[in-house]
């Protein structure tokens, strides 16, 4: 039986020179992203700060006035579906009492 990859031959010394090219590698890597817990750290501050602002009294007034008219749009598309209905049966009352 012949190997497939032909006469390769990898020594001790040949996977010592990988493990440590790939532990520089992942050191690297790790000082690349020491900073970066503390940035979001940072930034997560930033955003609770943000979110504890109180709206001003305009805002807020807009805001409900907004719902206020959300709360009365919803029969609009209701009533638009039973008039359509409406005129659907209406259109196919004299086909069905033919």
């Amino acid at each position: 039986m012949t190997d497939p990859l032909g006469p390769v031959m990898i020594t001790s010394r040949d996977i010592y020179d990988a493990l440590i090219r790939l532990t520089a590698s992942v050191d690297r890597i790790a000082s690349q992203t020491e900073g970066h817990g503390e940035d979001i750290r940072d930034h997560e501050t930033r955003l609770r700060a943000v979110e504890e602002v109180r709206p001003s009294p305009r805002i807020k007034d807009l805001e409900d006035r907004v719902r206020a008219v959300e709360a009365r749009l919803w029969p609009l598309p209701a009533a638009a579906v039973l008039l359509s209905m409406t005129a659907l049966a209406l259109a196919l009352l004299p086909k069905i009492t033919n």
